[in-house]
């Protein structure tokens, strides 16, 4: 009896990392179509109508006394957000490594996140004071979120396979937004059949996005399980504190700090496209908002294949080469883009097709790149750092972004000021030994890297 319980033990705990597994990607389904609706499509046009239904003359509005031009106020709230997620990200992420109760904290952010995009509903009139307030708990508690999601990673997937789980994450994930995006565009060409005005059909998109995100949710709370806490170790007291701890502890490995300083980089530039691209499109190239959501609606679908079919070139060449091939097409397509003709959606999905084929693979292969370079024990304290460079410091693109609108007055200079991200963060990370860093971690170093 005794043997047969030890050889039935390595076949049960494969099927319990694969259950797992399979909550961990519907994690993804549920939260995808927060970046996606919210973020991508809808709340940047949106918000900038409202404030721009509130400014002055001038075409200012002031929240606590500070002139901001109408048009720069979606890309400061987004800022604002990342900074609250930097103060709030670190402290997770120690609570989650120390006192083992990871699950609950990833519950407790995502339907604070799904709660705030929820209440989206309620923004109309000229209460972009409101919007603003809600995207920054939003995208602050989903920052929190996938920090605590993604320190899965190295938990529930054995090296060798990483590339392809985190993939496949990605890839649900875009099916979702394309999905979600499909009844979007329905509802808001059709609105008037539905006896809704446009305002009111983009509000209640807005919202369908919080009820899915925390529906869906339920199914990854339930399957993710907690790891034992570590023994003679209690939370730090404060973020700032436990942000200088896990940076002091982060000095003993330099070579994960140097490809955490390369992925903030290119990332910045990557996160930055994904907020302006909307409004890029209705301002300065004048495109409906129908135009916007089939253009979206094509990155999520082409992402999907782009997401599988980088993660299989990253088997055959290695995540690294894939990637940096990757930020070259980010840079191509990115230098593109400040060309488009205006008025014409065709080269705008020209470009959103570029975007999709390299968007979900280059986010997917960073991930499970990173995660073979954290140390054994760390998984969240160390995605907190990464999830700092993902969302938290990208707050350096939508800030240069709306600097640049703010004082050109031209989308088009804001958008190509971004290809620096790329080149620079491509530099950095084609110095980084990605073999030797997986080795200094203390991880087993895959055959192909």
């Amino acid at each position: 009896m005794g043997a047969d319980t030890a050889r039935d033990r390595p076949a049960g705990e494969a099927a319990e990392r694969r259950r797992e597994q399979h909550g961990w990607y519907v994690y993804d389904w549920a939260c995808s179509v927060y970046s996606t609706t919210v973020l991508t499509v809808f709340l940047g046009p949106y918000l900038t109508s409202v404030a721009e239904r509130a400014a002055d003359a001038d075409g200012f509005v002031h929240p606590l006394g500070v002139p901001v031009r109408a048009g720069s106020f979606f890309a400061y709230s987004v800022s604002l957000s990342v900074i609250v997620a930097v103060l709030l990200m670190p402290l997770a992420g120690s609570l989650a490594d120390r006192t083992g109760r990871k699950k609950r904290l990833l519950g407790v952010a995502a339907y604070i996140g799904a709660g705030a995009t929820t209440a989206m509903f309620f923004l109309g009139g000229d209460r972009y004071l409101l919007g603003g307030l809600l995207l920054i708990v939003a995208n602050a508690a989903q920052s929190v979120a996938m920090m605590l999601y993604n320190s899965y990673l190295p938990q529930i997937a054995a090296p060798e396979e990483r590339d392809a789980v985190s993939s496949r994450g990605w890839a649900l994930g875009y099916a979702s937004g394309a999905l979600m995006l499909v009844a979007n565009l329905v509802l808001y060409l059709r609105h008037a059949d539905f006896g809704l005005t446009e305002s009111a059909a983009v509000r209640i998109c807005l919202a369908s996005a919080g009820l899915w995100w925390g529906a869906f949710a339920i199914v990854p709370l339930r399957r993710l399980r907690d790891r034992a806490r570590p023994a003679g170790e209690a939370p730090a007291s404060g973020a700032l504190r436990q942000l200088a701890a896990t940076v002091r502890h982060m000095r003993r490995h330099p070579l994960t700090l140097a490809f955490l300083l390369a992925y903030l980089v290119y990332n910045d530039g990557i996160q930055t496209v994904i907020t302006q691209a909307s409004v890029y499109g209705s301002q300065e190239l004048g495109l409906g908002q129908s135009t916007l959501i089939v253009a979206v609606l094509l990155v999520q679908v082409l992402a999907v294949a782009g997401a599988l079919g980088l993660g299989r070139l990253a088997n055959r060449y290695g995540a690294k080469r894939t990637i940096l091939g990757s930020l070259v097409a980010w840079t191509v397509t990115l230098a593109a883009g400040y060309f488009l003709p205006a008025g014409q959606p065709g080269w705008f999905f020209a470009l959103a097709a570029a975007i999709g084929l390299v968007l979900g693979g280059s986010q997917a292969l960073s991930r499970s790149l990173f995660s073979h370079l954290v140390p054994p024990g760390k998984e969240a304290e160390y995605f907190s750092a990464y999830e700092l460079s993902d969302r938290g410091m990208s707050w350096l693109g939508p800030l240069l972004f709306g600097l640049t609108y703010q004082v050109t007055g031209s989308y088009r200079d804001a958008i190509i000021s971004l290809v620096a991200f790329f080149v620079l963060g491509f530099v950095l990370l084609a110095r980084v030994p990605v073999r030797r860093a997986i080795a200094d971690a203390g991880n087993p170093v895959p055959e192909r890297i």
